[in-house]
């Protein structure tokens, strides 16, 4: 009987919270300022990233300017050591103690952005920078600061509500930021000079904190039934929400999806299983999005989500518009990948619609063949013009032909790893003469670097490091013969930690200026 009485009760009570009486007056005033105080907060957030920004924009430009000024001051002065190149390599010492222990520090001694690796194949993380890791807690502690502030937290029935919907808007809030940061096309990346790889430590970390308030949103919840009724009847109550209400329903199923994204992405994740990883990753942020979505019953809290979903939609759009405009038309994107000793590829691509080449640029290389729709990013080695004017019988070819013949190629040396590179290395290593042509696509280029304000650059690299290098020499050696770089010496130290390194030798052919 006492059973069959339990389960009554439960098929009673979504009527019983359908009929449950309204708001008082008072209740409502109260939410209504509580709704005004969580958009005040969601404010503070929006001027600190406006802050942080517009403070990074001032250090950034004056940056440049110095840059640009060393640059024009030094072209064709002296050498590396004497004139108007000495005066500039005299540093500042406050601007340099705050690079050595704050801006380019490693958070302990000497450990510098490296990974935590507990096999070959196994990585668990890596160390953040000094200033990487004061901005992480910074931002940490402001979160929780907001959650807190402004709390009546010696009044039970009110610090359950007030809790509730204060972390609901800042989980909401916070992924404006989140999604902006995930994304390759970044408007800040330019704007500022940081590092996709910076954004995506941020990302992370903003990620895990939109969890903690999504989960505290959902403790606060769960306090305010079981603390204020009952334990029978709370829990009762809770269970028929969540069957029931659709509400509680979406926002139990979100929550989920946001707890889901946390405990997939650690780094021994993410590195051991990349693909399987970011299928996972897009399909849960899906369903947290329209779990949230459905959840959310107030306008101003669904602007902040339309703005953050706008943002990755737009970022998207980028990428397909990439794609398209340089794989699409004349004969599409061919790539020809050729195995090298020492556990490397390199691959030479022929880009339908070819760009400028600069120094420090990356790609994001898709190869159906090999990894489906998938995109890793590579390091562009170098970049070269095929213009032989001759047909495959050694006849000159017509006046259009030659114009036509010309074909910009572009090269990667890439280190065997697990998953895309490994597949990649295997079928080249199993086909005819060590390579295979395959249609491939190119989304790109990113980055932009350049050391031609400075009189003496050294370059280090590691291996098929080399890569990354190799056009700063080149443009620099170029540069120097042209007369358009202050650059006057050029020191690469390139360790090869392995006996037969990969063979980059149309790159390296190239350093010594060419006079006559």
């Amino acid at each position: 009987m006492a059973s069959l009485s339990r389960w009554a009760l439960l098929a009673a009570l979504p009527s019983a919270l359908a009929a449950a009486p309204a708001y008082t007056p008072e209740q409502l005033a109260r939410l209504a300022k509580a709704g005004e105080e969580n958009m005040r907060v969601c404010k503070y957030i929006g001027w600190t990233w406006a802050a942080l920004v517009g403070a990074m924009l001032v250090y950034r430009w004056s940056l440049e300017l110095l840059c640009h000024v060393r640059k024009l001051a030094n072209l064709n002065h002296g050498t590396s050591s004497d004139g108007r190149q000495k005066y500039f390599s005299i540093p500042d010492e406050k601007f340099s103690a705050m690079k050595n222990h704050l801006i380019t520090a490693p958070l302990l001694k000497k450990r510098h952005n490296r990974e935590f690796k507990l096999s070959a194949a196994t990585n668990v993380g890596t160390l953040p920078g000094r200033l990487q890791t004061l901005f992480l807690v910074g931002y940490l502690a402001m979160s929780v600061a907001l959650t807190v502030i402004t709390i009546d937290w010696h009044t039970p029935d009110q610090w359950y509500d007030d809790g509730l919907n204060r972390t609901g808007y800042l989980a909401v809030m916070n992924m404006i930021p989140l999604f902006v940061l995930a994304g390759r096309n970044n408007p800040l990346i330019f704007l500022l000079g940081i590092s996709f790889d910076t954004y995506n430590l941020i990302h992370r970390w903003i990620g895990r904190i939109v969890v903690f308030e999504a989960v505290a949103h959902t403790a606060f919840w769960l306090a305010k039934k079981t603390f204020t009724m009952p334990d029978a009847k709370a829990w009762a109550v809770i269970a028929s929400s969540m069957a029931h209400s659709e509400k509680i329903m979406t926002g139990t199923i979100g929550t989920f999806a946001f707890v889901g994204l946390l405990l997939s992405s650690p780094s021994i994740f993410r590195h051991a299983f990349y693909e399987t990883f970011l299928h996972i990753h897009i399909i849960l942020a899906i369903v947290a999005i329209v779990g949230t979505w459905m959840h959310i019953e107030e306008e101003k809290s669904k602007v902040f989500l339309v703005a953050a979903v706008s943002f990755w939609i737009i970022e998207r759009i980028i990428r397909i518009v990439s794609i398209i405009r340089r794989n699409v038309g004349n004969g599409g994107t061919k790539a020809e990948v050729e195995a090298l000793p020492g556990d490397a590829v390199r691959v030479t691509l022929r880009i339908a619609k070819p760009w400028k080449f600069r120094p420090g640029q990356h790609i994001y290389m898709y190869m159906p063949s090999v990894g489906l729709w998938t995109s890793h990013p590579f390091s562009l080695a170098w970049s070269s013009e095929d213009d032989d004017p001759h047909n495959e019988k050694g006849l000159p070819m017509s006046r259009q032909d030659i114009f036509a013949a010309k074909q910009t190629t572009m090269s990667l040396i890439i280190r065997r790893r697990t998953g895309f590179t490994d597949t990649m290395f295997k079928k080249a290593e199993l086909s005819p003469a060590g390579k295979f042509t395959t249609t491939a696509f190119v989304e790109g280029p990113y980055g932009n670097q350049s050391f031609a304000s400075y009189g003496t650059v050294m370059l280090f690299a590691a291996g098929v490091g080399i890569t990354h290098q190799v056009p700063h020499v080149r443009d620099l050696v170029a540069g120097y013969s042209n007369g358009t770089v202050a650059t006057r010496k050029v020191v690469l130290v390139w360790i090869i930690p392995i006996p037969r390194a990969p063979r980059v030798d149309p790159a390296l052919d190239d350093f010594h200026p060419r006079h006559g």
